[in-house]
């Protein structure tokens, strides 16, 4: 199918979805380097309040991902992702610029807000361009944003904060965004009927083969239908738990590192990057095989699994051997990150078109509960206990119900279409 319809959708679109992800990640993730830079020392910055600062993007994140998706499905994704790209840069760079407590944390909050539409506005987009034997491998060249990003930024903040300080880490690494945004309004189309770049019959023949993907999916009634079935509310509690191990680990890898004896900025940026070097490879190999099989469940659960044992890992060795617990946090990172595409692919295989936009973004939202909750509770059990085994331990529970839901909720396609249908008549 991807040979066959329009070839050039995947080196025209998924490029530029990649990197207006990956901007968004940049503009999110720094906050971490910050923390373990001088941020904190500057502005006077206790544990407790660094733990608030960091989780209160999920926050802003969590409110405005219905309304942004709805319009998104209804609107116009392209034009919802332009103004979210020059809002978001510009917070960014205001982070940088900030002297007062309260002004950081209203701008940690509205960075979340502007950027909370991105990730349910960029799967609706691409539900509309690939079809049902891409859309995994498509989520994850989009989600890929995330590891390839964390990898390159870990590094450059390290240098940027060592050369220039945190406040014009945020400056520089804020500014692309809202040059991008002009770039993301020339290249991108809402709909394939509109893009000049297409042939007649090539939009035909994508349009046709993505309605025939809906045929035997019947509408519901709406959004309130498909958010009481229980296997959307079973999705939303799955990729809370996920989330919460997914950020807590993100945002505070970095300052796990630091606390190493003699580790500086720069190494910890390097070391920092490595669990998403790992990340891309299982990304890409997970959705390949999901795609090619048509299997979501089996490249989801299994790697939940790991990631928990691997935390438990890192539990049990302690501080009595840094570099075993190194590798078990590289793996728990790659085996989190694996199973993204085949997860977002769930969703648009499972739900009527009409549906499709609220239920992505209403899972979404919770997991931003659960990364709000993840990069909390991480940084605060650091903080009061002053080591990070009662992290690990969180975050490996959080993954193993996850991976344990994961069985529990993704049946058989079919079977999930009939439970949902009969779930929103009632």
């Amino acid at each position: 199918m991807r040979n066959t319809i329009a070839p050039q959708r995947w080196y025209r679109l998924i490029p530029v979805a990649f990197i207006t992800y990956s901007l968004a990640y940049l503009d999110r993730a720094n906050f971490g380097f910050a923390a373990a830079g001088e941020m904190a020392k500057d502005l006077h910055i206790t544990a407790a309040t660094s733990s608030l600062l960091g989780s209160l993007f999920f926050l802003g994140y969590f409110f405005f991902q219905i309304p942004g998706a709805h319009y998104a499905a209804n609107k116009s994704a392209k034009k919802l992702i332009f103004w979210s790209l020059i809002l978001w840069g510009a917070l960014a760079m205001a982070t940088g610029m900030v002297s007062n407590i309260t002004l950081l944390i209203i701008i940690r909050f509205m960075l979340g807000v502007v950027e909370s539409a991105v990730m349910p506005a960029m799967l609706i987009l691409l539900s509309r361009w690939f079809t049902k034997a891409e859309r995994s491998r498509a989520n994850t060249f989009l989600i890929l944003g995330n590891p390839v990003t964390i990898l390159w930024m870990s590094i450059v903040s390290g240098y940027l904060i060592n050369s220039v300080g945190w406040r014009w880490m945020f400056i520089w690494e804020g500014l692309p965004a809202i040059i991008w945004a002009f770039f993301w309004w020339r290249l991108v189309n809402d709909k394939p009927a509109n893009a000049d770049w297409l042939t007649t019959d090539e939009k035909e023949a994508l349009e046709t083969a993505l309605q025939k993907e809906q045929q035997g999916i019947k509408p519901v009634k709406n959004y309130a239908a498909a958010f009481r079935s229980g296997v959307v509310i079973l999705l939303c509690l799955q990729y809370a738990l996920w989330s919460i191990g997914v950020y807590g680990f993100v945002l505070w890898l970095p300052s796990i590192i630091k606390a190493a004896p003699q580790m500086n900025i720069i190494e910890t940026g390097w070391l920092s990057s490595l669990p998403y070097a790992f990340a891309i490879i299982g990304m890409l190999t997970a959705s390949y095989f999901s795609d090619k099989t048509l299997n979501r469940k089996a490249f989801i659960w299994p790697f939940l699994l790991v990631a928990s044992l691997a935390f438990y890992g890192s539990y049990l060795t302690g501080t009595s051997n840094f570099w075993l617990s190194f590798v078990l946090l590289v793996i728990a990172g790659t085996a989190m990150y694996a199973p993204y595409g085949p997860f977002f692919a769930i969703i648009t295989e499972i739900l009527p078109a009409n549906v499709t936009a609220g239920a992505i973004a209403l899972i979404n939202s919770l997991g931003a509960l659960g990364s709000f909750a993840g990069s909390y509770m991480v940084g605060y059990l650091n903080g009061t206990t002053g080591g990070f085994s009662a992290s690990y331990i969180f975050m490996a529970g959080s993954l193993l119900l996850s991976a344990v839901i994961t069985i529990v909720a993704v049946k058989n396609k079919s079977v999930m279409q009939k439970q949902l249908l009969k779930e929103a008549m009632a």
